[in-house]
């Protein structure tokens, strides 16, 4: 990570905490390892997001309902599911340190490394050559970048093979082959590899004993999964359709750091969409396209987003990529869209002995479902409008400012209402005005201190637009509406602010654009 982005990176996070966005939980108490509490404003934004996804699935898409299915579920199914089996990180120590490490990680932090050398060459050689430089040409011609390369595909053949067979010494041999370093201790002094598997076990009931152990679901997915046949019944619903979910999951992430971007305790925002067999591929690269416009109409930047396919498929998976995200700690995964087959649904049948198949009336069949997921993390979408909505601003008085230029549709407060003294009946007249809009837009209320500084707490804070309640006021019925982003202000009547502000805080309208 560079130092610049490490700064902001470090700024984001003490603003956050400033502002009431995200607290370390339990924080009297010197907190809770990776574990996060979100503020008043925190609280408010992220409840903006799951409202932005929600009414994407469910009011856009005619086939596709939502439910909320408990935490706690009866413990075959997640021996069902592969979790029991099969959810666990290869893991390793550096003895000088004593900090935990993924192997795979370190593996692919090995070679994001090696890609940057390319681009380095890349761009070196595009300063030589100017105009007539020939990337293409020059990637797929030049020594240095094909070494580079070469060694990146024997690296990622090796990954995956260790991957897929389980292999830790294979891993751990990879790490040594690649002359990888504790980034804290600077030395190759490793332990073994090992698999630690990440669910959080608990007790129901009064007798603690193996009979009675449950988990804390490590992923939603698997509570739209048994419920499959009471939403396609009671919803009378014909393929293709899907069910969405907004829930907690839970994981004990041996390395669990940099800040809200992995938690042991995380929320998830996913989507099963059940197809015929044999269509799956067709609706996997429809949700790809759709959901990447999802994203991207937020308006943070289409360069800040990319695909990236998955070398290692999971054991449920024939396809499967990630949308990634430019965070300040670098492209990272904000969003798993992946072609899970039928094993899910034909594992539980299989544990459960209850039929779990769709009855196609016009092919007058039945058949079990394939499903293309889509799972978005709460937490890292809140991260990627958060990183990327702060700036920090020199102004042309030679003040600075720092603001949060966070879409308006999911601003924490739409709107603050600001007498610009409080005496002479403007205080009233500002609340006169709050108690009309609060009905449609999350409001905020201040009186005290000099207007430039409430101006500046707002866009500290997120706030698209300020409405300043002022002499003119009274006379005319006229206020100053100021927007955040360019501090332009403009005067409007009362009887058109609310109008105006709804239109340009709509949700609604976000999603018109998608």
């Amino acid at each position: 990570m560079a130092a610049q982005e490490d700064n902001i990176f470090k700024n984001v996070i003490s603003h956050a905490k400033e502002y009431g966005f995200i607290f370390p939980s339990s924080e009297i108490y010197d907190g809770l390892s990776a574990v996060y509490d979100y503020g008043q404003n925190g609280a408010e934004l992220k409840n903006n997001i799951k409202e932005y996804w929600w009414k994407f699935m469910t009011l856009l898409h005619e086939n596709i309902v939502g439910i909320d299915a408990a935490i706690f579920m009866h413990p075959t199914t997640w021996k069902a599911s592969g979790h029991v089996d099969a959810f666990s990180d290869p893991m390793l120590d550096n003895k000088d340190s004593k900090k935990r490490y993924r192997a795979d990680v370190l593996i692919e932090d090995a070679i994001a490394k090696m890609e940057e050398k390319i681009e380095k060459e890349v761009e070196k050689a595009a300063k030589r050559f100017g105009e007539s430089f020939d990337k293409e040409k020059f990637v797929t011609t030049n020594p240095r970048t094909l070494e580079y390369q070469k060694k990146i595909d024997d690296t990622n053949a090796r990954l995956k093979t260790a991957t897929s067979n389980a292999d830790m010494a294979a891993m751990k041999q990879i790490i040594i082959d690649l002359d990888i370093a504790d980034p804290v201790s600077g030395t190759k002094n490793w332990t073994d590899v090992r698999q630690f598997n990440l669910m959080f076990s608990t007790e129901m009931g009064s007798v603690a004993d193996d009979a009675n152990k449950i988990y804390l679901r490590p992923e939603t997915a698997q509570g739209i999964f048994v419920n499959f046949l009471n939403v396609q019944k009671t919803g009378r619903m014909k393929i293709p359709f899907g069910i969405a979910q907004i829930g907690k999951a839970f994981r004990n992430e041996i390395v669990a750091r940099q800040f809200i971007f992995r938690m042991r305790e995380f929320e998830q925002m996913e989507m099963q969409f059940f197809v015929k067999p044999g269509e799956e591929m067709q609706w996997y690269e429809y949700w790809k396209e759709k959901r990447m416009r999802w994203h991207q109409t937020l308006g943070l930047g289409a360069e800040n987003y990319r695909f990236h396919d998955h070398l290692n498929l999971a054991h449920y998976a024939n396809a499967a990529c990630d949308i990634q995200f430019n965070f300040p700690i670098g492209f990272k995964e904000l969003e798993g869209i992946h072609s899970r087959t039928d094993f899910d649904l034909k594992n539980h049948e299989k544990y459960s002995g209850k039929k779990l198949q769709y009855f196609d009336s016009e092919e007058n069949q039945s058949y079990i479902p394939y499903v293309v997921e889509t799972s978005v993390g709460l937490d890292r979408m809140f991260l990627s409008i958060l990183s990327k909505s702060y700036t920090e601003e020199k102004l042309e008085d030679g003040s600075d400012r720092v603001v949060l230029r966070i879409p308006a549709p999911l601003a924490p407060h739409k709107v603050a209402v600001l007498p610009l003294m409080k005496k002479d009946g403007l205080p009233e007249k500002a609340m006169e005005i709050m108690n009309e809009l609060k009905f449609d837009l999350n409001c905020f209320y201040e009186e005290k201190d000099a207007i430039g500084r409430r101006y500046r707490r707002q866009d500290a804070i997120g706030t698209p637009y300020c409405v300043t309640v002022d002499h003119q006021t009274l006379e005319d019925n006229t206020v100053t509406i100021r927007d955040r982003d360019t501090m332009k202000q403009e005067r409007v009547k009362i009887s058109d602010v609310k109008a105006q502000l709804i239109d340009a805080c709509s949700i609604n309208n976000l999603l018109r654009k998608i």
